[in-house]
């Protein structure tokens, strides 16, 4: 079995326990930080890596939303909480490494905690600026390796842990991903320390 494949499973496996794992993480700011993300969307929107759909009852009922994820457990998790509640979210699921949708469709895309997990990041962010329109924007809040010498080695050191327990890493440079990836125009806030951070990317083609 191929990464991809390892990590689809682990999320699959862990789908009915991922909102009680999640908790802890609400009371240490994610819920604030998450609210004031979704905030920042506009026009036909994208989310990226669902889960089980802990963004979906902060989004504007205006915005014309589209949330993929490549777990199908995860996304049936999210389908049977929001469902009926929010029938005009087009759920799918989908890689974000190898989408369907055609070039330009969005006008933003948005990911919360999702590229610690993407097997390739920089193949997934490519995939995210083909399908942004012209000027259309990237949100992310994600958590990265830290710049410090001594946290950020011990970051390299234990990244195995959460990535074998949930494919997750916890030492991944997004900024450099984005660059690599063709991103230029990328703006940083941090919220804890240098490891927890908003990203806002202007896509410019």
């Amino acid at each position: 079995m191929d990464k991809k494949g390892k990590i689809k499973k682990r999320y699959n496996r862990i789908a009915k326990y991922f909102d009680s794992f999640e908790k802890p993480m609400g009371t240490s700011g994610f819920d604030k930080w998450r609210k004031e993300l979704v905030q920042q969307v506009n026009g036909k929107t994208l989310e990226i890596g669902v889960g089980t759909g802990k963004n979906l009852p902060l989004y504007s009922k205006d915005i014309r939303l589209t949330a993929i994820d490549f777990s199908k457990n995860m996304l049936d998790k999210a389908m049977t909480k929001y469902k009926k509640s929010l029938p005009n979210v087009n759920f799918l699921e989908m890689d974000v490494q190898n989408m369907d949708f055609e070039d330009d469709t969005f006008d933003t895309v948005i990911t919360s905690c999702v590229f610690c997990s993407v097997p390739d990041p920089v193949k997934g962010l490519k995939e995210i600026k083909r399908v942004l329109k012209p000027d259309g924007q990237l949100v992310m809040l994600e958590h990265v390796r830290s710049n410090g010498k001594v946290l950020g080695t011990l970051m390299d050191w234990f990244n195995f842990i959460p990535l074998i327990i949930m494919g997750a890493n916890i030492n991944r440079k997004t900024k450099q991903n984005l660059i690599k990836a063709g991103f230029v125009n990328i703006k940083e806030t941090y919220l804890w320390k240098d490891i927890v951070k908003y990203f806002y990317v202007k896509n410019e083609k």
